[in-house]
């Protein structure tokens, strides 16, 4: 069993209580605008880091991390990018190849919103962790945390920080 912390869009700023909610993740998944390479090196320090790089990230993140990262956690096929779109309106830069060859996980981020979908035409989770920085219009941060044992996705949970 591997357990997952999901967050996005920190914009350079790192919420204590998400590092909290992550002590006991084996893995961390950030779908991009991370804001700088401290966040990404702190992050990494305490756990597996799977990253991408998102639109506002600069050179440095952008010399450490894809675009797109593609691997296989315990035995489902992970997708994490930044603009991804939703079920239905993916992202022209995803769509022929999510429905060509769908992950079983596909992470993004960019909106701002949570949002967890099952979508049934690919047999895939579709996870966007919100937002967990300050920079943005959400009122509160998040990010995501569940377990997976081999194809089972399992004790998902979601957390939440009021912005001042």
């Amino acid at each position: 069993m591997t357990k997952i912390g999901v967050l996005s869009d920190t914009h350079g700023f790192l919420d204590q209580k998400v590092i909290k909610f992550f002590s006991k993740c084996d893995q961390i998944w950030h779908a991009g605008d991370i804001g700088n390479i401290k966040i990404a090196d702190t992050l990494s320090e305490q756990k597996i880091l799977k990253a991408v790089f998102g639109n506002i990230d600069g050179t440095d993140v952008r010399a450490a991390y894809k675009q797109h990262n593609r691997f296989i956690c315990e035995d489902l096929d992970i997708w994490i990018t930044h603009i991804g779109g939703y079920p239905d309106r993916y992202d022209y830069r995803v769509r022929q190849a999510i429905y060509r060859n769908p992950p079983n996980i596909f992470v993004c981020g960019h909106s701002h919103i949570l949002k967890v979908i099952n979508d049934p035409k690919i047999n895939c989770l579709h996870i966007n962790p919100g937002a967990a920085g300050n920079s943005g219009l959400h009122n509160v941060k998040t990010a995501i945390r569940f377990e997976i044992d081999k194809k089972n996705i399992q004790n998902l949970e979601i957390l939440e920080i009021q912005r001042r």
